[in-house]
């Protein structure tokens, strides 16, 4: 399986990539894709935690993928170790070249490299492409420049993908991604009002750090271990306008047709379509008139998609 390690932890002789590599699409594939082809080095990637603008400037960066979420998808294609290489203040003062030396040559051990064209790193991003390639000269590492992937619409990028989630577009999402887009979070206990409805739900714990589509109701399928297979579902993501217009953002999955007992496990939520945004009801028999529709809508997408 493929580790999670710290620079100190490197197996030697590293064939690397360097970036944030979050969502790791189509352009971090064809990054990746130069790390596999030299198969002499172990195939690494590493990747600075948390994200720098993070600490330099205080913004919050939500992931499109947490690191233990990248293992899976780093695995099949071919990667053996992911490297987080902590970042913090000290971190951020280093020279370009000290960055180079103590932590890509030395601890990193890297004997191939592969970085995107627009790659810079160092104190206040002073590296880039020529600070590598003059740094190589007296030693035996290959250098892969990576150009920049575009498609019709522009560069493919993490922030593209946020933005086609944040917008609620999951097909063309997943086209960027070449994969579905999903996240994970633990079944908590609520305040069961939507039993009382006739419609159950598990409240969801997810991690805060994790970037989620927009809110409304989407047509879902959700995955856990005890069951293996994926079920149909309605997810309601945001706060609950009609049953507690004063609850903060949540995320809420219905099984459709199932009575199964969720709490406690972990779930993994892969929506599908937004069928609606949110609306405030007059009341608790309105809402749950407008779930059956949903529920209706739902079917209707998953019958299309099987």
């Amino acid at each position: 399986m493929i580790s999670l390690i710290s620079p100190s932890e490197v197996k030697a002789s590293t064939s690397i990539a360097i970036g944030s590599f979050d969502g790791l699409h189509e352009g971090h594939r064809r990054l990746i894709e130069t790390v596999i082809k030299n198969s002499k080095y172990t195939p690494t990637v590493a990747s600075f935690w948390p994200h720098p603008r993070e600490i330099l400037y205080g913004e919050t960066r939500l992931r499109l993928d947490l690191p233990e979420e990248k293992l899976p998808l780093l695995e099949s294609l071919g990667i053996e170790q992911l490297v987080l290489i902590p970042f913090d203040k000290k971190l951020s003062k280093l020279s370009a070249n000290y960055f180079l030396k103590d932590i890509l040559f030395n601890q990193l051990q890297a004997k191939s490299i592969s970085v995107g064209e627009n790659f810079r790193f160092g104190y206040k991003r002073q590296g880039d492409i020529d600070t590598i390639k003059e740094s190589i000269k007296n030693h035996n590492i290959a250098l892969n420049i990576v150009p920049l992937l575009e498609d019709q619409y522009g560069r493919i990028s993490s922030s593209r993908v946020r933005e086609l989630l944040l917008n609620s577009d999951l097909e063309n999402a997943r086209k960027l991604l070449k994969r579905p887009y999903n996240f994970s979070g633990k079944v908590v206990k609520g305040k069961g009002l939507g039993k009382e409805i006739g419609f159950p739900t598990a409240n969801l714990e997810i991690d805060g750090r994790k970037f989620l589509p927009g809110e409304g109701v989407y047509a879902a399928w959700t995955f856990t271990e005890k069951f293996k297979y994926k079920i149909p579902s309605l997810m309601n993501l945001g706060p609950q306008p009609t049953i507690d217009p004063l609850s903060t953002s949540a995320v809420e999955v219905h099984l459709i047709d199932q009575n199964i007992n969720l709490y406690d496990l972990k779930l993994t939520i892969q929506p599908i379509k937004k069928i609606r945004a949110q609306i405030k009801f007059s009341n608790f028999n309105e809402l749950s008139k407008q779930i059956n529709r949903d529920k209706s809508m739902a079917e209707e997408i998953f019958n299309k998609i099987k």
